[in-house]
C-alpha cells in the first residue's frame, strides 16, 4: 500500500502516547503529524488537510468531543475520526459515534487494534477515489493499445513520465482523449491511490474556478455557508487534471503560477497558507506557444507548466486504430446495455472505416453509442450514417433538390453534429472544423441556427 501519502494527525495532550503513535504508525509507513490540543490540531489543519485524525476525548481546554463536533462542522464528511479513550469514557467514545466518528480505541488495548481502524479508514479512502476516477471519466473502460507509430509513441512516454512529478502538458484536438492519458499517468504512478482530481478550465468563470482551485472559508463571499476544501487541496498526495487551461483567466493563473512555486495555498477568505503536494497535468486544444505571444498565457506559467510535453495525434492521422476502436466501443456498450449484439452490417462498419471523425474518438463512441441504443436483433446497423442514394428517374427529377439548397441543408446538418459533440461550445467547435470563431458565428446567424449555441 502507497500508505506515505496517506496523513494522520494525531492529538492528545500526553507526550508519551503522541511519541508512541507516531513511532509504530510512521514504521507502517503513514506520514505523521501530532498536535498536544484541540486548539493547536485546528490551527495545524488550516495549514495542511488530514483525511484522518486521531484524537484523546480527555484533554484540557477543548475535549475531544467539541474537536470532533467542531472537525466535523467544517469537513463533515471529508474527514474521519478515530477517538482515543481509557475505560472510563468508553460510553463517551460510543456516543462520538454517533456524532460522526469513524471508530475508538482503548488505550489499554492492543496497538495493533489502532492499526486495524487506521487500514479501514485508508481502505475506504482509496475505494473513494477509485470510484470517483470511474464515475469521472473511463477508468479501466479505455484502449490502450495502438496500431499506430505515433499513439505507440504517446504510450510510451505515458510510461516513462509517470513515475516523476514533472509537469506534463497534453496537446491535442477536442475529444482526441486528452483525460484519458491524463489518468493513465495517474493510474501508473505512485500516486495511484491518492486522489484524481479533474477540472475544466473552460467551465468556470474567473471568480468561480478559484473558489473550486483554492476552496473558500465560511462567510468568505454571499452563498459561502460553510468552508469548501478546493480541488487544488483536495488532490493532496495526488494528481490535479487542469483540462482546457490555455481558458484560464489571467489572475487565475497568476495565482496558480504561485502555487507551483510554493507548494503552498490560501483558501478564499483566508490568509493561511496550508501546504499542498500534488501532481499537475494539463491540458489543452489551442497553441500555448501563440497564446504566449499574443499576451493571452503567461509565458513563466507555460514554462512551468510544459516541463513535459505529449502531444495526442487526431485520429483522422491513426486511422488503422479506427477498426479497433469500433469494436471496442461495440463490446463496451453492448455489455453495458445487454443488447446481444452479435454482428455488425457491413455498409455500416464501411460507412464508419471511410468517416472522417471531426470531433475524433469522442464522436465516434457517441456515434457507436446511438448505434447500440437503436439496434434491433443482434445486428448493428443505421441507415442515418449511409450515404443518401438520390434515384433520378424520369418520374423524379423534379424532386431533385436544388444545389444551393443541399448545400445549406448539408452546412445545417454538419454545423449542428459538431455543436452537438462540444456541447454547443461554438470556440470547441470552431477548433475542430479548423476555421475561425467569427466564421463559424456568421454561418450560425445565416442558417438561423442559433438555438445551438450558447
Amino acid at each position: 500500500m502507497m500508505t506515505g501519502l496517506f496523513k494522520i494527525l494525531i492529538v492528545d495532550d500526553d507526550a508519551d502516547y503522541r511519541e508512541t503513535y507516531k513511532m509504530l504508525l510512521k514504521r507502517k509507513g503513514y506520514n505523521i503529524e501530532a498536535a498536544c490540543s484541540a486548539e493547536e490540531a485546528l490551527n495545524v489543519m488550516d495549514k495542511e488537510f488530514y483525511p484522518l485524525i486521531i484524537t484523546d476525548i480527555m484533554m484540557p481546554g477543548k475535549d475531544g468531543v467539541s474537536f470532533l463536533r467542531e472537525v466535523k462542522d467544517l469537513y463533515d464528511k471529508n474527514v474521519e475520526v478515530i477517538m482515543v479513550t481509557g475505560y472510563g469514557s468508553i460510553e463517551t467514545a460510543v456516543q462520538t459515534m454517533k456524532m460522526g466518528a469513524f471508530g475508538y480505541f482503548i488505550k489499554s488495548h492492543n496497538p495493533e487494534e489502532l492499526i486495524l481502524e487506521i487500514e479501514k479508514v485508508y481502505k475506504i479512502f482509496s475505494l473513494q477515489n477509485i470510484n470517483k476516477i470511474n464515475k469521472n471519466n473511463e477508468k479501466g473502460r479505455h484502449l490502450c493499445t495502438s496500431k499506430n507509430k505515433k499513439m505507440q509513441k504517446v504510450f510510451e512516454m505515458v510510461e516513462l513520465v509517470a513515475a516523476s512529478n514533472s509537469n506534463v502538458l497534453i496537446t491535442g484536438e477536442s475529444g482526441v482523449g486528452k483525460e484519458i492519458i491524463a489518468h493513465l499517468i495517474h493510474e501508473k504512478s505512485p500516486r495511484a491511490q491518492m486522489p484524481f482530481i479533474p477540472i475544466n478550465c473552460q467551465y468556470f468563470s474567473a471568480g468561480l474556478i478559484e473558489s473550486e482551485l483554492f476552496g473558500h472559508e465560511k462567510g468568505a463571499f454571499t452563498g459561502a455557508a460553510s468552508r469548501r476544501i478546493g480541488h487544488l487541496e483536495e488532490a493532496n498526495g495526488g494528481t490535479i487534471f487542469l483540462d482546457e487551461i490555455g481558458d484560464m483567466e489571467e489572475n487565475t493563473q497568476v495565482k496558480l503560477l504561485r502555487v507551483l512555486e510554493t507548494k503552498r495555498i490560501e483558501r478564499i477568505g483566508s490568509n493561511k497558507l496550508i501546504d499542498v503536494d500534488f501532481r499537475l497535468v494539463s491540458a489543452t486544444n489551442k497553441d500555448l506557444g501563440k497564446s504566449v505571444l499574443s499576451g493571452r498565457f503567461r509565458e513563466d506559467l507555460y514554462y512551468r507548466i510544459n516541463t513535459i510535453e505529449i502531444k495526442v495525434p487526431p485520429l483522422r492521422e491513426r486511422r488503422e486504430d479506427i477498426e479497433d476502436l469500433i469494436y471496442f466501443f461495440i463490446n463496451r456498450f453492448n455489455m453495458e446495455m445487454g443488447k446481444g449484439i452479435k454482428t455488425i452490417d457491413e455498409d455500416t462498419k464501411a460507412y464508419l472505416l471511410d468517416y472522417k471523425y471531426p470531433g475524433n474518438i469522442r464522436e465516434l463512441k457517441n456515434i457507436i453509442e446511438r448505434l447500440v441504443v437503436l439496434s434491433n436483433g443482434g445486428v448493428l446497423k443505421a441507415e442515418m450514417f449511409k450515404t443518401e442514394k438520390i434515384n433520378v428517374n424520369e418520374n423524379e427529377k423534379e424532386n431533385i433538390t436544388p444545389y444551393k439548397e443541399a448545400k445549406q441543408n448539408f452546412e445545417k446538418r454538419y454545423i449542428i453534429q459538431v455543436l452537438k459533440e462540444c456541447q454547443n461550445n461554438i470556440t470547441h467547435a470552431a477548433n475542430i472544423m479548423e476555421i475561425s470563431r467569427r466564421q463559424l458565428f456568421n454561418k450560425i446567424i445565416e442558417l438561423d441556427l442559433k438555438e445551438y449555441i450558447k
